[in-house]
């Protein structure tokens, strides 16, 4: 089953509008709020929110 990167962009936003002080720039701390935030099961697709806030945020992939 394919995620749809709508899903995730609306994701996303959701959780920056409602939990702006839960992100910043780094990749591994999102990644721990997307999981506390949400019930996305998938690690792929909690990785894929995660990277998606990151880049919001303004942080940049190594």
């Amino acid at each position: 089953m394919a995620i749809k990167p709508k899903y995730v962009k609306q994701l996303g936003t959701i959780l920056l509008e409602r939990y702006p002080e839960a992100f910043n720039t780094d990749f591994d701390t999102n990644k721990e709020s997307v999981s506390k935030l949400t019930t996305v099961e998938s690690k792929s697709v909690r990785n894929r929110i995660a990277g998606y806030i990151t880049r919001k945020k303004g942080g940049q992939a190594a």
